[in-house]
Formats: C-alpha cells, structure tokens, sequence
C-alpha cells in the first residue's frame, strides 16, 4: 500500500482520491480552503453533459472571439493586456484546431464512461446532490447554428452517444417552460445535471469514512520528487516561520489552475490556462417562479449558456469564457446577461434574489485533461479539465488510479 498525496480538493481531487482508496491505497488530500469544492467546484453550470463534449479548437470559434473583442457582454471576451502565458496559450489552441474532431470523438466517450461511474459512486456511498436525469436540450435561432450542430452531431455519435434533432415544436413539447423562437434543437435524454458542491463534499466524506485525512486551510508552499516526494506546507494560521514536511510514496496534482505551477516545480509543463466562467444561482421562493422555472437542462448556443435546476428552490445559470489571468472578480456587466437571458426566457421566475460567483476553469490548449505520469518517479496528474470537469472527473480518477497501480506494481519504474 502506497501513500499518495493528493493536491486539490475539488471534484477532481476528491474523485482522484476516492478511487486510489479503492484501490488499497493510503490517501492524504491537501487544499488552502477551510472545506472541499470552494473555487471551481463551488457553483458551475451544473451539467453532466456528453453533449457538450465538442471541443473549443476550431476555426469559428477563433472568428467569433475576434468577432467578440469589443463587447463587454459578449459570451467570450479576452483581456489584450499583454501576457506570454496566454499569447502562447492560444497559439497552441490554433495549433490544435487539427486535432478538433478526434478529440470531441474521444471526449464524448469518456463523458460516457464517467457517468457510469459517478452514478455507482453516489448510490453506493449514498450522495444527495439533486441529480436530475431528465436530458439537455439545446437549442439554435438560425439554420446555419443549427446546420453547425448537426455536423458536431455526427460526431458525437461517433462516439456513442444518442442525441437526436428536435422541431421547435418538439422544443415546447421537452421543456415547456421556455421562451423562445427557436429554429430547432438536439436533445439527449442520457444527459442529466447535479449540484457539483454537494456531491464533491459527499464523496469528500466517504473518503474520510475509508481512511483519507484531509489537510485543509494549508497551503503547499515547495515540492520536491526523488526517492520519495516531500511536500512542504504551512497552515494558514502558522504565519511565515519554517514549513511543515510530509513524506509520501507520490503525489496527484489535481490542483485546477495552480497545476501550472506545482508542474513547473516538479520539472513538467503542464499548459493550464485560467478561463473565467461565472454563474448565477436564482433562488426560486414563491409558487410562480417554481412552475415557470425549466426541469430540463439547457444550452443555449447562440449566447452560450447553460442551466440546471438544483431541486425545487434553485435555478442555476452559466456561462461566459473570459480570458483575463488569475482574475475572480466577479463583475456587474458579466452577471447582467445571464439574470437579462432568464428574464427574456423564464418570464415568470422572479429575479429577486440572485446569488452570483465567478470560478476559473483550467484548461489545457487542446481541451484535453491531462492524466499521466510526471517526469519524476512518484509524480502524476489529474488536472486541465477545462469546462468538462464535472462530467470528466469520475473517469479521469479511475485512470489516474489505475496509472498509480501500474507504476508501483513495476519495481523498474518505482525505482
């Protein structure tokens, strides 16, 4: 049985460490927060969405950001201020833009693989996270969005998954609540959606029943990998005296946007970038805004935007890509589409009480996780999920896992 410490408790962390512990491993999780899933497992769109496995890296969507440069509510909006990291980040997106069809082919595979096991996870631990299996729906004002989508569809088929067109009328038929005149839609029925903070606590706890400490309010301040891997740390009530060391066998850096970093210190290039996404949770309090509130997941192409209903109280609303460094601020004219697009939509769904928040998603050039080895022994990463880590995460974990097996079953690669 090997130590692993894990850095992250967000959902890839926790997930990460659940299915090392499955494994017979011995688990210590690290994370700066007081609690599991505070900064981009705290409140994302909510959806476990195959549907949304096609990749960022085509050429429309490098028209559309340029197109988008100088609109403050535009649905992707990059800051020009100078930067090497996210100059060269986004040369690499271009360079990917080749690999654009292999990759949403292989992304909706595992999107479909993870569900599987999320699914056992929560009904063998017992998880309530207000999990909704009734589909997404996505829906598109023009022919040509439409045409657009028909071609990713054939795609995503390619990779298992059933998604089929739907007339506007078929649109009022899955989700009558909505408003809108839409042109047509795809709708996947095996999709669902689920609060991404509840289940990552949940699991969090289950990992603690099988033996996993958790490390919290401690930041990791040095790593250093040989024989063995030493993390230095300190709490966060310890002030600026000497670090604390733990030893371990190995280290999964599972640390979001920080990965970058914790990378470069361990000798790897792990090119994670810090997309902005924001979200607004609209508290539905009386009778009205319950009924004219949708049930059924959305994605709303054109200003690229999705929903989830978390319970009967809740409605939450996502989206944006902002490319602005390691910046989460949460700003006035970012919120204001997304309570305008409920308004618009939902018209009976008071917007009295909206709770917004702002995460970074890390995410790699070509829109694929990283899961692999590092360049020293007893290194490994989970990390770069970009806008997919809650539909990713269950699956990536079990390879990881599975990677740390094959590592230390092998005295030659141990050594």
């Amino acid at each position: 049985m090997s130590h692993i410490v894990v850095l992250g408790a967000g959902i890839t962390g926790v997930t990460t460490a659940y299915a090392l512990l499955q494994r017979g491993h011995r688990v210590t999780v690290i994370d700066r927060h007081r609690y599991p899933a505070m900064e981009t497992s705290y409140a994302n769109g909510g959806q476990l969405s195959a549907s949304n496995a096609e990749v960022w890296n085509h050429w429309s969507t490098v028209g559309k950001g340029l197109g988008w440069m100088l609109k403050k509510d535009a649905p992707l909006l990059m800051n020009p201020s100078p930067s090497w990291h996210k100059y060269s980040w986004m040369m690499q997106f271009v360079g990917s833009i080749s690999g654009y069809e292999n990759n949403t082919v292989a992304t909706t595979k595992l999107a479909i693989e993870a569900r599987k096991y999320m699914f056992s996870i929560a009904e063998k631990e017992n998880i309530d996270f207000d999990l909704e299996k009734r589909g997404i729906l996505h829906v598109y004002y023009d022919r040509k969005s439409f045409d657009h989508a028909a071609r990713v569809n054939e795609l995503l088929k390619r990779g298992g998954l059933d998604r089929r067109a739907v007339t506007p009328s078929e649109i009022q038929g899955i989700e009558p609540s909505l408003v809108g005149d839409f042109s047509g839609g795809f709708f996947t029925p095996s999709d669902s959606t689920g609060d991404i903070h509840k289940f990552t606590n949940g699991l969090a706890k289950a990992c603690s029943r099988l033996g996993a400490q958790f490390m919290v309010e401690t930041e990791v301040v040095g790593l250093k990998a040989g024989k063995t891997v030493r993390v230095h740390f300190r709490h966060t009530d310890q002030g600026s005296g000497e670090p604390s060391v733990l030893d371990a066998d190995g280290v999964v850096i599972c640390a979001g946007v920080a990965s970058r970093n914790f990378a470069g210190a361990l000798g790897d290039r792990v090119n994670v970038y810090p997309v902005k996404g924001y979200s607004i949770t609209v508290h539905l309090d009386d009778e009205s805004s319950q009924s004219g509130a949708p049930w059924v997941s959305l994605l709303d192409d054109k200003a690229k935007i999705v929903t989830s209903r978390l319970g009967n109280d809740r409605f939450r609303v996502a989206g944006t890509a902002e490319f602005n460094g390691l910046n989460r601020d949460i700003r006035s004219d970012r919120i204001k589409p997304l309570v305008d697009w409920v308004r618009t939509l939902f018209p009976k769904v008071s917007t009295s009480k909206v709770v917004p928040w702002s995460g970074l998603r890390p995410m790699m050039p070509d829109m694929m996780p990283r899961v692999q080895r590092g360049a020293r022994p007893g290194v490994f990463y989970n990390t770069g999920h970009g806008h997919l880590g809650w539909t990713l995460s269950c699956a990536t974990a079990e390879m990881l896992a599975e990677t740390v097996d094959q590592h230390y079953s092998d005295p030659k690669k141990s050594a």
